[in-house]
């Protein structure tokens, strides 16, 4: 299931459509905000999991 160029084009124009230009910036800066914190909790998890089980030896 690979996204072509036109598809990647049509998402584009109705992500335009529905949210018009100066709202899409905000929308965009709030989905790497919520990447960046899943990617730092998820890394936090590892730790938290690898201090448990040196605990444990």
């Amino acid at each position: 299931m690979k996204l072509g160029t036109g598809e990647i084009i049509l998402i584009l124009a109705a992500l335009l459509l529905l949210f018009g230009g100066k709202k899409i910036p905000e929308l965009m800066r709030g989905l790497g905000k919520g990447m960046k914190e899943f990617k730092d909790a998820s890394k936090g998890e590892e730790s938290t999991a690898s201090v448990e089980k040196t605990d444990k030896k």
